[in-house]
Parts: C-alpha cells; structure tokens; sequence
C-alpha cells in the first residue's frame, strides 16, 4: 500500500488513463472534478416540503451523520446531502429563485456525486405549480392576451411583473416581495410578516390562477406547445423527476432511489385541518375536496412514469402503504412508524449503493507527487475557465512554444502589476501547450507539461521540495530510474538540467512556473540561480512575476537579455474592454442600455484591469432597464469594487454569516470544503443566532445549505474550488481578493481569536460524537442568573442551558480513518485534521490542546512517519516548542532525530522505541506521560512489545553556544530566568544577550574601551552591572540594553601601585564593591545610580555577601575577620574574627533560615556563628581543615540551606547544617583534581568536573554511585555556572565554547539500577513481581518488577552461582563456589540455615516446594527437604541439564551417552535410554503438557521422543546432515508439537515433531538466544548485529517477539546494550533481558488477543509519575542482607553433621520419613513452612 517515491516508479499499463494524463500535463483529457473517485457523495433530495418534512428532518438528524462516518471511514470521502427547503421559510417555498438553484444543484450532483446523487421522496401531494420569476415578453404578451381572452383580471400580473429591456431577448420579470409589500412600516415586526405572508398568498394563488388558464388555453388553441406548457402547469417535483430519471442510462439510474409512501383512503379525512399538508385540496370549507386536477397528474407521475423507468432499468423503487387511524386520520404515531422504516432502509440502500459505485482509492493518499501534480492541474482548469481575452501576449506565448530549428532558447517572462491577468494567462497556456505541440508534431507525439502555481502548496514554496517535485514528474515521463534523490540544493539543480536534456522532438517540454515571487527565500531562491538561461532545443519555460517585487525582474534581465524573451501584461484600453463586458453579458443573454453605457464607459475610463472588467460584468448583470442607475452604481477600483461585491452578499445572506463565513475561508490554512464550511458555521454561535433572532428555534442544528449555495453562486470565480487529497477546497481565486476578505473580517483580534478556537475545536472534534455545544441567546435572565449566588437559581439556570445545548452534528476528527480494524496499516489519513488543527491551536494559544491533542498523540507520530512526513513532525514539534517552551517538546523532537532511521525503517516500532526513552524521564519531564499512555493504547497494534522499565543509558547533548576561540577571552556567563537566554562577557568589552537553542544574538552592548572583569544581574533581572579595568560599575536597564549609570570606585589603597575592582556583590537594592588591597567597601543605589556612603573595615576585604532581604551586609577581610554593616543606615554593627586567624576569608555564607552565617578561610578551615543577635554573633562551630588537599575550589550552600558542598582539590565534602558534621564525602581519583563541584537544584545529585577531562560527572548523594559521565566533545570544561532559576547547568569549555545542561533530565535518566557486572542469570517466581538476578558476584539481587529498582540485596560468602526459587519466591536456595548452601526467606532476608560440604553443580527444586535437590559433579548428589534440611536420598550417578517431572516422582538428566530417570525417593535409577553406536546425547528437555514424554537429541542429528511409562522411543525425527554442528539452542513447545533449533546463524528452524518437516524462517540477524513462552504461542528470540551493522544510534541488538501461528513477526525493540540473558515469565508473556552493565529491561507482550493486558499496562507502577523529590522520598533505599557466619548443617561423603546451635535438629533419623522435626523445638522450621503456606498449600511435618 505504502509504495516507494513516485520517482522512482515508472509508468505501466496498468496505471489509469487519468495519473497518465496528470503526469504529462494534458488538461483536456482530465474530467473536471480531477478526482478519480469523484470529489464527494452528494445527494440531492427532492420532495414536496409540505409533506416531508417530518421525514427529511429525522433522516438528518440520525441518518446522514451515519453515512457521513461511514463514507468517511471506508473511502475518504464526504457524504452530502442538497436538501435545499430545509431550514427555509414555507413563504420562499415557491420563490423563483429558490427553484433555480434547486435546478442547478440537482444538475450538480447528478454529473458530480462519486456514489448515489438522487433521492426522490413521493407522497399523496404533488404540489403546487410554480410561478415563473422570467418570462420572454413574446410569450408573456401572449399569456396576457389569453387571460383577457378568457376574460379574467389581468391588473396584478401587470402590477407585479415589469419588462425589462437588458434582457436579450426582452422579457418580464417578477418583482421582489420586498419591493410590493414594502407599504407595511413595521415589516420586521412578527404580526406584520405574517400579515405580508399572507398578502403574498393571496396575490401568489391569484397569479397562478391567471397562469394555469392562460397556459391551458393556448395550448388547447395550439399555440404554445407542450414543452413550453409544462414549465406554467408542472409542480417542481415533477420537473426534478423528469430531470433526474427521464433520460438516463440503466447504469446511472442505479444510483438513483424513490421512496412512495401511499396513503390509503386519504380523500375520507380530507376536512381533517391537518390532513391538508399530506394532499392537494381545493374548495373551502365547508366544500373542502381533493385537487382532481392534482390527482390525475399525481398518478401519472407515480403510476406511469416511474414504473416505466423501473421496467427498463434497475432504478430502485420502494412503496410503502399506511392506513390512517379511523377518527385522527394520518396521526402522529403512524408518522413516526412510517419514518422508522424510511430511515433503515435510506441507510441501507446508501449503503448498497456506495458499495457499489465508489472504489477506495489510495493514490492521492500513498503518492505524494500525484497528488501535488492533481493540485495543480485543478487550479490550472479552474483559472484557464476564467480566461476571456484573445490577445496578442497568448500569440505570441504560442509562438515561442512551438519548437523553433535555430537560435539559442531561454525562458519567457511574463510579467505585469497585480489583477492583470498574469496566472490565468499562463493558465489557459498550461491547458493548451499540450494540444499546440501536438498539433505541430503529429498525433503521435506525446509531450509532456509541467505547471505550478507557485506558493499555492507546500510542495511549491520552497525551492528544495519545488525542484524535487518536477524532477520526480519528468522522471516519470521520461523514464529515468533515479534510485534516490539528491539531499543537496546544487546536486538537485544539477539532476533538474540533466533532466530537462530528456526531452525529444517526439516528447517536448513544456515547464510553466507562475508567480516566482512566492518562492521563500530559502535557499537563495530568489535570486534564480537555478534557473537555466539557455535551455535544450526541445525545452520550453514560462515564467511570470509581478515587476517590483524581490528584485526578481531585474535578477531575470541579468539573466536573460533577448527582449523578446519578456512580455508586459498592461492594462487594456477602454474600448476594448466594453467589448468584452458585451460579449459577457450576450452569453448570459443580457445586455445595458445605452443611457446605462455611459456610466460603464466612465469607469473604464478610469479602471481597465481585467478583474475590474469582471467585476463590473458582476454588478451589471443584475441592472434592469427601468432601474436609475448613476456614477455611483459602479465603483472605480478592484478593491471597491470587490467590497461592494462582499456588501451585496451580506444584504442577501446576512452580514454575521458572510463574515464569519468568507473569514473561515480566509483563515484555514488550505481553504475549506463545503461541508466544513457548514459544520464549523453550525458551531457558531453568532452565526446562528442571527439565523434565528425573531424566534428561539427548537434545535438549531445547521445552517441551511440554500446560504452556502447563495455564497458560492455570489463569488463564482473568485471563490474556486481546489482538489487536495480526496478533497475539494473552497479557496480564493486571487490574492487581492484574499487580503480584502482579510481587512474587512479578519481585523479585530477577539474576533480572530474566538474564530480560531472554533476551528481548533473543530478539528479536534470537541463537540463530535452527540456532544452538545450550549446556543447563547442574549438573554437577560439568563445574564441575571449569573450574577445570583441562589442555588435554586443555579440550578434553574443549569436546566436551562442543557435545554438550550443541541447537538451540532460535527463529525468524528481521529487523525486516520480506519477501513478494517483487523489491519491498522490500511487506513486513510485525515489530511484535513493533519494540515489545519496544529496551525489554529497555536493562534488561539490552547497550549493544552496543542501538546496532549498533537504533539503527545501517538497517532499523530505514527501516521504522520507512515506516510513519509518525518520531517514534518519535526517541524511541527518545533513550531509548537516556539508557542508553548515547553521543554517535553524539544525533548521529544530529540528523541525522534535520533530515531529517524530506525522508525523510517519500520514505523511500527515507533511506540516501543519511544517508552524506552520516555520511561526514564517520566519524573523530570511529567507532561510526557500522556504520550507515553498513548503508546500503551495504540501502539500494540503495530508492535506488541510493550517497554515496562528501561535501562537506557543517557544518550543527552546539550545545548552548544561558540562564543570565543578561548575560554581565556570569556570573562562572565550569565543564566537567565528564561533558560534559554544567557548572558555572556567577552574581555573585549562585549555584552551579548543569546538565545541558546537558535544561537540567535538578541541583543549586545559594548562597553567603552576597558575590560570587563565581571557582571552580575539584579534578582529581578531589571539591572545589570558591570565592573571594568577603569574601576567602574555600569548599570545597565537589562530590558532594553541602555546604560543608565556610571559609578567610579573608590578606597583607600594598602600599598602603592595602581589596583583594580577586587570584587562586587548585588543585593535587593543595592551594588556593594571594593578594589583590590583596599580596606572600603562602595556602597550604590541601583535606582538612582549614585554612591550612597563606603563602609570602612579593619583590614582589607576580600568577600561580601548580603542577606537575603537586603538588610545587611556581611564583608570578610584578611586575618579571617568578619565586619557585619547595615545597608540602609551605613552603620557598622560588629566584626568578628575566628581561631583560624592565619589566612584570609574567602567565603561567606549566610545562613537567614538559621540565623547563622559561616566563615569559610582560604585553607578550607570553617567557622559557624549564631548571628541572632546581629550586634553580637556567638561562635558556635568550627572546624580546622588545614591539610595538605585543604586548597577550596568552591562553596555552595544548598538551596534549601540543609547542606553546604566544599569542593576541595583532591575531595568533595557534604556538611549538614542542623548538625554541622560531614555527612557525605567524595575522593578523587589517583592523579585526578577537581575543577568545580554544584548540588543541583534540589540538592539530589553533585555536579563536577575534573582537570583535563573533557566531561561532566554526576553522583547521587545517598548511594554515592556515579549516575553518569557525559562527554563534552568541545574539550575540556574548566568553569561550571548552576541557574538559580531552573536545575540548568552551564560549562564552558577550554575551546570557548558554552554548553546548557538540563539537569533534570540527566539525572532521571541516569537513575538506573545497576549490579556493576554483566547479569549471568534471571529468575522469577511462578508467581509475585520479583526478579532475582546473579551476575558472578557474592550477592543476589532482588529487583521490583514494576518500578525496575533493586530492593534488596542478599550477600555471601562466595561467588553465587546457583540459585532457585520457590513458586511463590517467599523462599530462595542458592550455592556459592565455598561449597555452600544458603535458605534464605526473601521477605525478610533471613538467611533461615546454611548447609556447606559439597560444591553444587545445578540446584532443582520440586513443583511443590517441599524438595530440593542439588547436583554435585564429584560427590553424590542429595535431595533434601526445604523445610528442614534434612537429606532424603543420594544420588550417586552424576547428571547434567537435569529437570524435575511435573509429578514431582523423576529427576531426569544425561550423561554422555545415556538419558536417565532417578527417583527423588530412593535416588536409584529407575528408566533409562542408552544411546547406539558410540552417539551422546546433546540436549534434552522435557514436554510440560505430556509429563511421560521427553525429547532429546542425539549427535547422530536425530531428535527422539522417549515414554518414561514404556521406555520406548515414541518418534524419531531425522535432521539434515551437518545440522548439529552449531546447536545453539534447543525448545520445544508445551504440546510437543513443534520443536525450535537456532544454530547461532540468521535462520530460526521450526521442527514438526510428528510429521518430520523442517521450516526455515529468516530472522534479521544472527540469533544471539531464543526462547518459547509458557503457553507455546510465541518465540522470543534476540538477533545482534555485527559491528558494521550497528546503525548511528548504537543498536547493537533487536528483541524480537513471533507468533507461531502464523509466523509473523509482532513485536521488535532495540537494545542499546549488550545482552547477556533473556528470560521470560511463566503467566503473562513478560520478558526480562539482562545486560553486560548489571541492568535490566522489563518488557510485556500485548497481542491482540491480549487486550485485557493494556489495563495492566496503564496501572503499571512503572507508568505512575512523581516530582523529583517525591521520587527520592518515596523510593526506598535498597536492603542488604547477609549470610549466617556459622554453618548449620555440614554434609560429607554420605552423611551430615548439624551444628548444636543450629535452628534444625540435631537428631539423625534412621527413616527418611521420619527425619523431620516437630515444630515445637524448630523455629527455623516454623519460618520455611509459614513462607511455603504462602502458596495456598498446607504442609504437615510428616508430609
């Protein structure tokens, strides 16, 4: 379904008729909806209102939505019904003008309609005949001459119809009604337009009195023929029937359909009122009889023409007969049941009939470039339709079209100003190249025409996908097999010239590009250096462009230098232009008088571009030759005159409905269909209300398509209907017309906003589904409700709004639609929803809805990487990151770019790629969570493997800003509260404001000629200070980048020479700084930016630092003497001076929470004071720390003021404040020296970096362990800056490079488990959500399934290297290489008794928990109780890869050449199987469903199934020869069915174990291990690729899960590590994988039928999110657990010796049975039996 680039496809037979006239551009071969399925399914009702109206309303309220979805889902296509009476007042029922546009329309979609077109609904009424709105003036003269003939009064018609002379010929026309009954002042009022109404019904049945008579009497006299009568004497149904059915094929009428619904014995309730709307009646009362006249035509039209029909086709015809009630006469309830009926069988007759007439048609959908060529050619027919000038530009185009035998070619240039007639020039050339060429070559050439209209798609604004586009079309015509298109501009421009020498005389080349000043400005494409000046001989290209604009013509006179080549499009002269707008309204036979001309010509003196002409035609058109007309009928601009053509539909439609509508339109960013068109007006509510202001209506479900039939016929031409994918657009025909549209409705930006949001909805199906949207009426009780805190109001108010809600009919808005649930991968996508819905939420700022409904949806991803638009995520994940900032978003983009190749490759991998990667920054990035839900509930339809917990390893890179060639030029880096912009000093004296992500300079100061030492920004971030070489501060306004102020600093000097700023401190106020060797500190109002006083100190200053309410100031000296100032008064409270009086104070902490502040000197020794009496603070700690790594690099106090980190050179210490003592330290390497060391924000993790190591390490605070070490790839980090605003970490590196870490994200990635060493085994228990795991340490460790931490660890004396667990895993038995044994209760990690003596080759334990045997390679081997210890038999026969039977009787296992059964009981061999021939046996397993049965097989490449019962061979199985060299791995499944044979290669052999057979099934690398779940259904295996396989990302291997049952592949994953185990859970196909780092991954198989799994999924703790903090606090710290120094039981040769205080009895039993202790005197006993009870079984001591 998902074929490769159209480019590489080439034409064949098979391809229609139509995608091979699209490609070669011939126009005139294409039908005129472009569309290969048609543009839609439109329906056209035809009914007599009166009696139908209950039926016609039922279908749209619960019919039509049905189809809708229906057509939408299984075909892509819109269902629309034209049901013109509907939502139209019963007085403009039989208007002219209405049954016009009936005519029309029903014309419209029996030539359109991709499936069914037609449905007539038929009664007991035929309806009133109609009054014509225009009648020639021979014929109406006649008709009047017959009236006075037949002596009735003529006065009225003569009153109500006037001539008019511009019609050609003349002819009389109806009057308005607005105009006769405009007598009545206060016509808007209720009474007064029933009052009218019923004038006009008298006048309109008087009318027609004159009508029928005349008509009747000139036909009987013969002098109007039939066809001329029927138009007076037919009703308008008859007309549609005759229309729709009388001249068709057999094949069209199949989509046709007639419901006839027979009333019988009608004429007995005819004096029954409401009898009157179900039949013709004449007379009054009380001589009320049914129409005769009516009748009689009735059954010819119902028994005689449509039986006729039906005898000579398939036109499907159903008639129903209802009997009415005796006294009520066609009630209610017989209606409703009538209506029942009607409604399954239009649903069901729609049904069979699209079925049959439309075909699904995927072409638009998989073919990119088909559909982008279908584009073009449907705006091409469109604009070519409105072309009207023959003029001398289209000769001389068709001249240099023709091929030519001499002189270079280059391209022709077509320019001129805007609404010239530039793009229906080159259109009506584009749609007649084809024809000229092959007139002058010969009917069999073929040449080939390439049109875009560029900026009207995607595709054709930018000059990259504009160029790849026509390359890809010419490949295809040419039939050039480009295996893959170029990635670079120049290489692409390069194969587009070497395309273009394709051409022949027999296939010439025709390219036309309109508008080339739409090309963005990518690429330079403006500058048109792509474009070829000489072309090949058999090449044409047209160019057009407006003259001043980009430069473009002047670029192409550079270019191009013939004059000849270029051809000016001016606007024409005023003659010629009269002569056009005549020949225009001749062929819609009118015409203007000559007083009428004369004001024409006035305008055309003034206006004669060609889109003035049309417009004027527009407005004359309507003139009636007895109307005045003056100078201001015409306007004298397009732009007025396109206004006044916007007034005059807003008088006839509505002001609201014309605004919001046309702003729609304008607004969407494709354009709108039609039936979106009414969807988004019906959810409008002003639109709506404005429908319905005289009466509150009873359910305003839609806006009556007669107004967007009105709407389109007022804009014909202007607004054009434009094929996107299966879709017809309604766009603008011109530009001009689309800005116009702009500043009249889209200018007041609430209206903008509210707009937005209702497409936004829209599309994303807020009031989908049946949900009810609330219609506003401006009613003041409901305002006064408002306003009232009365419950019961409240509630009246709430019953109230939910009578007021109706459900609006919007469809259903998924992102694809799906044909077959049964295949997720055929589907079609909702182009609609993909192109529209990202573009209105981020203008109408619904950010939620921006990021949950798009950028979260794992639809959206999925649908959008399927069909090739990778790209194009990125792009939208890009713009809404711009929108929202939301950090998940850029994220997530990260994520998918590295990615890229993988799910391109395979989509469907997609969901499990991204939980691996998203699971572990849950905590971090909480907002993702909703993506990762999405892929637990779509994603295992396309991969069944479900992540639980992942280990990858951060994979983050940072955000890298160049800001110098050294770090030595960078002075100061500055984070701001936006964590994408920093500020930045160069020595140089530049200031640089930078946006990180786009490396974008915002803003930039530069100082006078001096060097900046430092700079610190305000805690608002309003000031920012600088201090310079000239011993100043500059205090900038940090918004707006303006110096503000300059202060000087000044002090007294220690010594002579000249000295620099030491130093300078912000607080809330105030900038405090001091010079170098000076004992005063300058104090500066940042708001006035003057010095306010100097503080003088003892010594000189070295440190200050401010508390943190900006009330004191705090100035450490030498002699580590402390001065303590008040910053508002200047007054010196007290100085304080430590015992470590020897150095100088390098560090000050303040302490505000404690009331504390902390010295700390230049050799790291520190001291603590209480400064709760600021005017005499109480030493109350300190600490000498004077050694030889005593040198501090850095100090930092944690945020929440519990901590201070000290980096030292050789270590890192923690203090804890409450207790000032070390509470964490961390050593240095050998050799190695720390450079500077930061607490993340929330003081979980340290931050640091080392001397001449390019990385940053980050260890976790409570374990110690090292979370990880990223590599800074730009050199070596020597400054490390952390935000106070966000947990962002700045470096810089050596090479002067700045980077942005976000350590959130490190470290929940980071936060994995890890033993250290490469996972050896992994056990599970039968039952629980516990994982044990041995890595060839002295430990075990017990891992939460659900979370993926180690909870415990449980150590011993040795290397562990067996271990076993009991079903429940409340009791473990391992064995070390000290030749012990351990029990161990894994609750409480008891180690409950250890057994030493034998080393353990392989421990057994029996299905019911009771025994255990242990296998020993030189020793016997024992089987012993688990409750007690206590051996029950030896086991003298040594035995490998053994198993227990299910039975619990057999230990089965082989020797070399042997299979044997023991007997757990007696440990003699009780069945054995002796290999022939000197053959050994290789692998043996045992069949779980058939516990009499095992398989084994031989080196003689047999596999054999052995009876334990009989000790027969039951089957031998013969393998291929050589097979066995390179058995790996050897399953079998559950039923003995099938066996599974890997051999260490890429092929998976599946073995048949009845019949024999061997199927090879291709893996996609080499088999690295397999396993068959529980159940036999499934094959998990893990496939590695070799080194030159691994792919950008570091895929080094693929999980992989199959079905057996059909051998399909449903599940893969990639493993970023190497694997080193795979096990597999013995219930729900859960998968553990253990890796060579000491982790492990948790993965669930969720296939189809294992729906109910996804409820696990989603409740899985490993889905829950928490804070950072929370998951530190909630997370329990891991246990460790260890071994009994003192053994309890030691075993020799055949004997065992208890220790006398051991918890088992030491007693020896003579009987094994009686070898167990009571409970009484063994605690250890109570404990192993109390954890086996927790099985559900009940153990005696004797059992």
């Amino acid at each position: 379904m998902w074929p490769a680039g159209a480019g590489t496809k080439l034409p064949c037979p098979r391809d229609s008729a139509l995608r091979r006239a699209a490609f070669s551009g011939n126009l005139t071969a294409l039908p005129s909806h472009l569309v290969p399925a048609g543009r839609s399914v439109r329906v056209f009702i035809s009914a007599n209102p009166e009696d139908t109206g209950a039926e016609r309303q039922a279908l749209r309220e619960n019919v039509y939505p049905k189809l809708r979805e229906f057509c939408r889902e299984n075909y892509g296509l819109e269902f629309q019904v034209i049901d013109l009476y509907w939502g139209v007042d019963e007085d403009e029922w039989d208007s002219p003008e209405l049954q016009k546009a009936r005519m029309k329309l029903l014309e419209d979609c029996l030539k359109t309609s991709a499936g069914p077109c037609f449905v007539g609904l038929l009664g007991e009424k035929y309806g009133n005949i109609r009054i014509p709105g225009e009648v020639e003036a021979s014929e109406f003269e006649m008709i009047l001459d017959a009236a006075i003939e037949a002596k009735l009064e003529t006065k009225l018609m003569e009153e109500w119809y006037c001539r008019d002379e511009n019609s050609v010929p003349a002819a009389y026309y109806l009057r308005p009604k607005s105009e006769m009954l405009k007598g009545n002042k206060n016509a808007m009022q209720p009474s007064a337009h029933a009052e009218n109404e019923k004038t006009w019904q008298e006048i309109s049945d008087e009318i027609k009195k004159i009508f029928k008579a005349s008509v009747k009497l000139l036909h009987e006299q013969g002098k109007m023929k039939h066809s001329q009568a029927k138009r007076y004497l037919f009703s308008a149904i008859e007309d549609e029937f005759d229309f729709a059915l009388g001249k068709q094929t057999p094949a069209f009428l199949k989509k046709c359909v007639c419901y006839i619904r027979k009333i019988a014995n009608i004429e007995r309730f005819v004096k029954i009122p409401e009898m009157g709307k179900y039949m013709d009646i004449t007379g009054t009362d009380p001589r009320i009889i049914r129409d005769p006249e009516a009748q009689e035509k009735l059954i010819k039209l119902r028994d005689e023409f449509i039986p006729t029909i039906v005898a000579s086709s398939n036109l499907r015809v159903y008639t129903s007969v209802t009997h009415c009630d005796m006294k009520l006469g066609y009630s209610q309830e017989i209606e409703n049941h009538y209506i029942e009926g009607l409604g399954k069988q239009f649903y069901e007759d729609m049904i069979d009939i699209i079925q049959a007439t439309v075909q699904q048609n995927f072409d638009t959908e998989t073919d990119t470039l088909y559909d982008e060529i279908l584009q073009h050619s449907s705006l091409c027919k469109t604009y070519a339709s409105f072309y009207e000038y023959k003029c001398e530009s289209l000769t001389r185009v068709h001249k240099y079209i023709l091929p030519s035998k001499t002189g270079h070619i280059s391209p022709l240039v077509v320019y001129g100003g805007p609404c010239t007639g530039k793009t229906l020039l080159l259109a009506e050339v584009a749609k007649k190249a084809y024809g000229w060429l092959q007139e002058h070559a010969g009917p069999e050439s073929d040449p080939v025409t390439v049109v875009r209209f560029l900026g009207s798609t995607d595709m054709s604004t930018d000059l990259r996908t504009l160029l790849l586009s026509v390359c890809e079309q010419l490949a295809v015509n040419y039939r050039c097999l480009v295996q893959n298109y170029p990635k670079k501009i120049h290489d692409l421009c390069d194969l587009f010239i070497n395309l273009l020498n394709e051409s022949s005389q027999q296939r010439p080349l025709v390219i036309i590009f309109d508008a080339l000043e739409q090309l963005s400005e990518s690429d330079e494409a403006r500058k048109l250096w792509w474009l070829p000046a000489h072309l090949p001989r058999f090449v044409r290209v047209v160019l057009s462009t407006l003259p001043n604009k980009h430069g473009i013509l002047q670029k192409l006179r550079c270019l191009i230098h013939e004059e000849n080549n270029y051809i000016e499009l001016i606007p024409r002269d005023r003659k010629m232009c009269s002569q056009v707008l005549k020949h225009q309204l001749l062929r819609v036979k009118r015409k203007v008088t000559s007083g009428q001309q004369i004001y024409v010509n006035n305008a055309f003196s003034k206006c004669t571009l060609p889109m003035f002409v049309n417009l004027t035609f527009r407005e004359v058109r309507h003139w009636r030759s007895h109307k005045d007309v003056d100078e201001s009928s015409l306007c004298v601009t397009v732009h007025e005159s396109i206004e006044q053509l916007f007034w005059s539909l807003e008088r006839k439609c509505g002001p609201k409905l014309v605004s919001r509508a046309l702003g729609y339109i304008t607004m969407a960013k494709m354009g709108l269909s039609e039936m979106e068109l009414e969807d988004v007006l019906a959810l409008d509510n002003s639109v709506m209300n404005e429908l319905n202001e005289h009466t509150r209506p009873s359910n305003p479900l839609r806006v009556p398509y007669l107004y967007i039939a009105r709407l389109k016929e007022g804009l014909s031409g202007y607004l054009i209907e434009r094929h996107v994918k299966n879709v017809t657009l309604l766009v603008w025909a011109n530009r001009h017309l689309q800005l116009i549209a702009q500043k009249l409705y889209l200018k007041e930006d609430s209206h903008l906003h509210e707009m937005h949001t209702i497409l936004a909805d829209y599309f994303l199906g807020v009031w989908s589904g049946g949900r009810r949207k609330a219609f506003c009426l401006e009613d003041p009780y409901l305002n006064g409700c408002l306003d009232l805190e009365s419950r019961s109001l409240l509630e009246e108010e709430k019953h109230f709004m939910e009578q007021a809600s109706f459900d609006r009919q919007a469809p259903e808005q998924p992102w694809v639609f799906q044909c077959n649930p049964l295949e997720p991968d055929i589907f079609f996508v909702n182009h609609r929803k993909m192109s529209e819905l990202l573009y209105h939420l981020t203008r109408c700022g619904k950010t939620d809805d921006l990021l949950y409904g798009i950028i979260m949806n794992f639809s959206w991803l999925y649908t959008m990487i399927k069909i090739g638009q990778f790209d194009k995520v990125l792009a939208d994940i890009e713009l809404a990151y711009n929108y929202s900032q939301e950090k998940e978003m850029k994220f997530l983009a990260n994520t998918l770019r590295s990615l890229r190749s993988k799910v391109i490759a395979f989509p469907g991998s997609l969901s499990a790629e991204l939980q691996q990667r998203l699971l572990p920054v849950l905590s971090s990035l909480p907002k993702l969570r909703h993506l990762l839900l999405e892929c637990d509930k779509d994603g295992p339809k396309y991969c069944s493997i479900v992540p639980l917990h992942s280990s990858m390893d951060v994979t983050y890179s940072p955000e890298r800003l160049p800001l110098a060639a050294s770090h030595l030029h960078v002075t100061e880096i500055l984070p701001t509260c936006n964590p994408r912009t920093v500020l930045t000093a160069l020595e140089s004296g530049s200031i640089s404001t930078w946006d990180v992500e786009t490396r974008q300079l915002l803003r930039q100061i530069t100082t006078a000629q001096s060097v900046i030492l430092g700079m610190k920004l305000s805690g608002d971030e309003k000031y920012l200070v600088v201090a310079t070489t000239n011993n100043t501060l500059l205090i900038y306004d940090n918004v707006n980048s303006c110096l503000l102020s300059e202060v000087e600093i000044k002090g007294t000097k220690h010594g002579s020479g000249s000295t620099y700023i030491n130093g300078f401190t912000l607080s809330v106020s105030h900038a405090l700084a001091w010079l170098e060797a000076s004992k005063d500190v300058t104090v500066i109002d940042l708001l006035y930016g003057w010095p306010l006083y100097q503080f003088h100190c003892w010594y000189e200053v070295t440190c200050v630092r401010c508390s943190l309410d900006g009330t004191y100031a705090f100035c450490g000296q030498y002699l580590n003497t402390t001065t303590i100032f008040h910053l508002g008064s200047g007054e010196k409270l007290c100085t304080v001076t430590s015992e470590f009086s020897g150095g100088f104070v390098k560090f000050l902490l303040i302490l505000d929470t404690a009331q504390e502040m902390v010295m700390v000197d230049s050799e790291g020794s520190l001291s603590v004071w209480n400064t709760e009496d600021i005017s005499s603070p109480q030493l109350t700690d300190d600490f000498d720390c004077r050694r030889e790594d005593s040198e501090v690099v850095s100090l930092e106090l944690s945020e929440d003021q519990s901590a201070v980190l000290i980096c030292k050179a050789l270590g890192i210490e923690l203090l804890d404040t409450g207790l000032w003592k070390v509470a964490e330290k961390f050593r240095a390497k050998h050799n190695e020296r720390f450079v500077s060391a930061v607490l993340s924000k929330n003081g979980d993790c340290i931050i640091a970096t080392m001397e001449s190591t390019p990385a940053v390490f980050f260890w976790r605070r409570d374990t110690g362990q090292c979370m990880a070490s990223l590599q800074e790839v730009s050199g070596t980090i020597v400054k490390l800056v952390k935000s106070s605003h966000h947990n962002m970490l700045l470096s810089l590196s050596a090479s002067g490079v700045l980077s942005i870490w976000d350590v959130d994200i490190i470290t929940a990635m980071s936060n994995i488990d890890k033993t250290g060493k490469p996972i050896q085994s992994l056990m599970l228990p039968a039952r629980g959500e516990i994982i044990y795991s041995l890595d060839g340490s002295d430990c075990v460790h017990k891992w939460n399934f659900s979370s993926g931490f180690i909870e415990a660890a449980f150590k011993h004396e040795g290397v562990v290297e067996h271990c076993v667990l009991t079903s429940s895993g409340d009791v473990m038995v391992t064995s070390d290489d000290k030749s012990s044994q351990y029990v161990w209760h894994t609750g409480s990690g008891e180690n409950l008794f250890r057994i030493s003596g034998q080393r353990i080759s392989q421990l057994l334990i029996t299905h019911n928990d009771q025994f255990v045997v242990s296998l020993c390679e030189e020793n016997a081997s024992r089987v012993w109780r688990l409750a007690t210890g206590h051996r029950v038999c030896n086991i003298l026969t040594p035995l490998w890869d053994a198993f227990i039977t299910p039975a619990n009787t057999f230990v089965v296992g082989m020797t070399q050449s042997k299979v044997l059964a023991v007997s757990l009981w007696t440990g003699s061999i009780t069945k054995k199987f002796c290999c022939e021939d000197g053959t050994t046996v290789v692998s043996v397993k045992l069949i779980p469903d058939c516990p009499d049965l095992i398989v084994f097989v031989t080196s003689a490449e047999t596999v054999n199934l052995w009876s334990l019962t009989d000790e027969v061979i039951c089957r031998r199985v013969q393998l291929p020869g050589g097979f066995l060299k390179t058995l790996e791995d050897f399953e079998v499944s559950p039923n003995g069915k099938l066996g599974i044979l890997s051999r260490g290669d890429e092929n998976i052999n599946v073995l048949d174990l009845h019949s024999g057979k061997l199927r090879v099934v291709h893996a996609s690398g080499v088999i690295w291990r397999q396993r068959l779940s529980r159940d036999g259904r499934y094959l998990v295996y893990i496939c590695c690729q070799g080194g030159e396989d691994q792919d950008e990302n570091g895929t080094m291997s693929s999980l992989i899960v199959m079905r057996l049952a059909d051998g399909k592949n449903i599940g893969a994953c990639s493993l970023y590590k190497a694997p080193t185990f795979l096990a597999l859970s013995q219930r729900h196909l859960h998968i553990v994988v253990g890796f060579d780092d000491g982790s492990i991954g948790i993965y669930t198989v969720v296939d189809r039928v294992d729906a109910a799994l996804k409820i696990k999924i989603a409740t899985s703790n490993s889905r829950q999110i928490f804070s950072n903090a929370a998951t530190q606090t909630s997370r329990a710290k891991c246990s460790s657990y260890c071994f009994k120094a003192s053994v309890d039981c030691l075993w020799r040769e055949s004997t065992e010796v208890f220790a006398r205080d051991s918890p088992i009895t030491v007693s020896e039993p003579a009987e094994p049975n009686e070898a167990t202790p009571s409970k009484k005197h063994n605690s250890c006993y109570d404990r192993v039996c109390a954890a086996l009870e927790s099985r559900g079984h009940s153990y005696g001591p004797d059992n």
